[in-house]
């Protein structure tokens, strides 16, 4: 990785000066030759009649709704910054998902400023870095120069793609501190925008508009919906890859599997949407399990949860459990059919009108009868479900909204999510699970180490639902068929 060239460089480090050089102000340590020449001789890069975004008539009418929402209120939503990862490396970049939903941009150090316009809303700019500067050298001398990191958009650029006009973000931060009237700012993201806002929000003003912006995605727009199919589109295709390379994971490691689907992930997307889980044999009863260091053997299960982030951010959240072998022991398949007819039930209740817990109860009503038929509660199930017994082996909960973040509005209100109803235009997963611990004395040996998860994204519908990953088969029989076709 290439260094800075920084005028700090030693003297003796410097390549001895043949020729005497002129003094230079502008660029300590550089040639006054230099300098003119990297000032000049560049070709004009501006990009002109560039067509909007496609989601841009979208995000106008997010930034409209919002305007609504907080008449008279200057409001500030940030993108966020370079994160350190270490030294002077950094983590790749990820706007904040209240910034991209509201912009569609995704560069760093952009922040969204919506000025009160009296009875008419707001005026909206996006504040945002302009095209490195040539003359004072910074294209090449900054770290976060062009000829560093790549070109940016010009401001004129950006109000072209974005439909938003653009200024320089370099002078928001004195904008805001000599800001007056009410204003509220999303937090987490920006230190250099809190500071400037130290003494004009408050932490309860700022909490409202972060839980209308996560209760405001609930409801997904045509655009939305689409982005949603193509990431699930891709993440199956993501999990056929997997199925291919089997052979070779079971020499290696899950590793494997997690740079399979990856590859995926970025030849056609943004990135992957969460830390992939390839869990094979008893690593499948960790429910986060994204160390992915472990033997992939055949006769074990593998639990495959991975998704596909879109470049427009939104992501998949799909996981299926498949037969490392490509063939499920009898005592494999009938814990995968007890979780297969639990997510058929939670399924089969999630539509419009039904309450968000509705598709949770039914699945969990559903394991419970298992665990009662197969000796491992007494019942009755009425009495398991109402102490919760059942939790020993099914963990987590059975779903959760899903969009630009896979667990999608999380800042919401109870009563407007796990409380809420459902609605046209939601978006959840269904992912019941059964988990035996390989330590745990309380089940039969043959049970113990084996953890089963099968989760899809499932679209509310006007008269039902859609299930957005149903190109992924489900049932064991239709699993086992699957991997034949795709190994053979």
């Amino acid at each position: 990785m290439a260094d800075e060239l920084t005028p700090e460089t030693p003297e003796e480090e410097q390549p001895k000066k043949k020729h005497k050089q002129r003094k230079n102000g502008l660029y300590p340590g550089v040639s006054e030759e230099l300098a003119a020449s990297m000032r000049t001789g560049w070709a004009d890069t501006e990009l002109r009649g560039l067509e909007p975004i496609a989601q841009a008539a979208h995000t106008a009418a997010r930034r409209s709704a919002l305007s609504r929402r907080f008449p008279g209120e200057r409001l500030v939503v940030p993108a966020g910054r370079l994160k350190t990862r270490s030294n002077d490396t950094e983590y790749p970049f990820r706007a904040s998902t209240e910034y991209a939903y509201l912009t569609g941009d995704q560069t760093e150090n952009g922040v969204l400023v919506l000025e009160p316009a009296g009875e008419t809303g707001h005026h909206a700019t996006v504040y945002l870095l302009p095209r490195s500067d040539r003359e004072n050298g910074e294209f090449w001398l900054s770290g976060s120069g062009e000829l560093w990191v790549g070109r940016r958009h010009s401001l004129t650029e950006a109000e072209q793609l974005l439909g938003i006009p653009a200024k320089d973000v370099r002078k928001l931060p004195e904008e805001l501190a000599e800001a007056e009237g009410p204003v509220r700012s999303v937090r987490g993201h920006d230190s250099v925008i809190e500071t400037a806002l130290t003494d004009k929000v408050t932490k309860e003003r700022d909490e409202e508009l972060r839980v209308y912006l996560s209760e405001a995605r609930a409801v997904k727009d045509a655009f939305e919906i689409g982005e949603l199919q193509k990431a699930v589109d891709s993440t199956v295709r993501g999990f056929e890859d997997v199925v291919k390379v089997l052979d070779k994971a079971e020499a290696t490691s899950e590793r494997y599997i997690e740079g399979t689907f990856f590859l995926r992930a970025r030849v056609e997307g943004n990135d992957v949407g969460y830390g992939s889980i390839c869990a094979a044999g008893p690593h499948a009863c960790t429910l986060h399990w994204v160390r992915n260091d472990g033997d992939v053997r055949s006769g074990d299960l593998l639990l495959l949860d991975a998704g596909v982030e879109t470049h427009s951010l939104y992501t998949a959240d799909v996981t299926r459990t498949l037969p490392i072998s490509g063939t499920y022991t009898d005592i494999q398949r009938k814990i995968y059919d007890a979780v297969y007819a639990s997510q058929e039930a939670g399924i089969a209740a999630v539509k419009p009108g039904a309450k968000f817990r509705d598709f949770h109860d039914a699945s969990q009503h559903v394991l419970a009868e298992k665990l009662v038929e197969w000796g491992l509660l007494e019942g009755p199930v009425e009495r398991v479900l109402e102490l919760g017994l059942q939790r020993r082996w099914t963990l987590h909960g059975t779903g959760h909204m899903l969009g630009m973040d896979v667990h999608d509005c999380a800042a919401a209100r109870t009563e407007a999510y796990v409380d809420g109803t459902l609605e046209p235009g939601m978006c959840l997963t269904v992912e019941p699970g059964l988990y035996f611990q390989a330590d745990d004395l309380t089940v039969p040996a043959e049970y113990r180490g084996i953890g089963v998860r099968i989760e899809d994204d499932i679209l509310v519908t006007e008269d039902g639902n859609r299930n957005l990953s149903a190109g992924l088969p489900r049932a064991s029989d239709e699993i086992e068929a699957w991997m034949a076709r795709l190994k053979g």
